[in-house]
């Protein structure tokens, strides 16, 4: 049982520190709670980001996570603007960038990521754009203009969600992905090669196997040399070539650090129990997947902050959720769950080119993951099929005549 004497301070205001202020309420922490972000708004959804917000199909407002009133109801101080510079162990406190310094009785690092960043100096200007906070898509909006020429270097989810939305917006787009193939990391070949279809018959020009040799242009990019050997005359750029941890606060502590924070499965870290990590920043020993792991997803960060939460309430509950992410592109809704990673078969339930299918990833028979496009029930019943790790018979995962629920057993 928390004490009213007590006070926990969260750094970093995005999902999960949102999510987590409100589950410490909910499980009946009675003490102070301090939520602090660099950023100067309340907490807001991120994920539309790159979607709704870019083209304009919905405003700044409609992305707060809560109001101020809310956080108020919640009793939950949000010191918004605001640097953490270091964390001093010893003292149980936190500097911050304005010289004050706040003590604690819990830390908990909710401090995301942020994009990994082109390093060619040529790249450093005006009109190369990253996706990741509401200043960065107010400063991409202004370039945003219909007939502009958009290239978007990374064939990940979030290079393919804004060359999606720059067709809607009547941009010309070409993607480059340095890979063979588009989503090498995180799909099947076979998918890969449906979302290669699916933009390019929408106008995006996709260029795999391909990576940028040079940029040229004074005050903006106005030209990209390509390993190709081909040149394209460009307006603007966005680049999506992944996410780095927020991590360096936590290694300067002295805390393990390694592509993340490392944290048991109770989002304790492994030095220091009275520091908790949460959501993109924590490399989290996963009760389901029986590793670490760390899981850029918005419901894993929320799933996170709640086990974190009951461990500061002192009711522990070990972290073992399947993790789950959702991709929009386009009108195609994709909907995944689990990890892929070991499997040595893809089982396709419908047709690719009716837009609406599930493929499933199996280890021997066992579904090790599902990815859902178009097909919300289907991804339902997928998601017991990952978390009860059910062994199916192929042929019938794949004939659609019979009920995919029948396979549950």
């Amino acid at each position: 049982m928390s004490s009213q004497n007590e006070t926990t301070v969260v750094v970093g205001a995005g999902h999960a520190g949102a999510e987590l202020v409100a589950a410490l309420r909910q499980q009946g922490y009675a003490g102070r709670i301090i939520l602090i972000g660099d950023e100067p708004e309340l907490p807001y959804r991120r994920p539309p980001l790159s979607k709704a917000y870019l083209s304009g199909e919905v405003d700044r407002d409609s992305l707060q996570i809560r109001s101020a009133t809310a956080y108020d109801k919640l009793q939950v101080e949000c010191w918004t603007g605001t640097e953490v510079c270091a964390i001093d162990r010893q003292q149980r406190s936190v500097m911050l960038g304005d010289g004050r310094t706040q003590g604690y009785d819990h830390l908990v690092l909710a401090t995301g990521g942020r994009p990994r960043r082109l390093t060619d100096p040529a790249a450093q200007k005006a009109n190369v754009h990253y996706i990741r906070t509401l200043a960065d898509i107010d400063r991409l909006k202004a370039d945003f203009v219909d007939g502009r020429r958009l290239l978007v270097i990374g064939g990940g989810y979030i290079g393919l969600e804004a060359a999606a939305v720059g067709i809607k917006s009547g941009l010309a787009v070409t993607v480059l992905e340095a890979a063979p193939r588009l989503l090498a990391r995180v799909a099947a070949p076979e998918i890969s090669a449906f979302y290669e279809r699916a933009h390019s018959s929408r106008g995006v020009d996709v260029r795999t196997a391909v990576s940028v040799e040079s940029f040229g242009g004074d005050e903006r990019v106005e030209s990209v040399r390509l390993s190709d050997g081909s040149e394209l005359q460009v307006d603007l750029v966005i680049v999506g070539i992944g996410i780095l941890p927020n991590d360096d606060l936590a290694r300067e502590a002295g805390l393990e650090v390694d592509n993340g924070i490392f944290v048991d499965s109770y989002a304790k870290t492994s030095i220091d129990p009275r520091i908790l990590a949460v959501g993109d920043c924590a490399r989290h020993v996963n009760g389901f997947l029986g590793k670490f792991v760390r899981i850029e997803s918005v419901p894993s960060a929320q799933e996170q902050a709640r086990t974190a939460a009951a461990t500061i309430c002192g009711k522990p509950v070990a972290h073992v959720a399947v993790p789950w992410f959702w991709s929009d592109q386009f009108d195609l809704k994709l909907q995944m769950v689990g990890l892929s990673e070991g499997y040595d078969k893809l089982v396709l339930r419908g047709d690719l080119a009716s837009e609406s299918f599930s493929a499933f990833y199996l280890r021997g028979n066992v579904v090790l993951s599902a990815d859902a496009v178009n097909r919300p029930q289907d991804f339902m019943v997928a998601k017991r099929l990952v978390a009860e790790r059910v062994s199916v018979n192929p042929q019938a995962l794949a004939d659609e005549s019979i009920a995919l629920k029948s396979l549950l057993g």
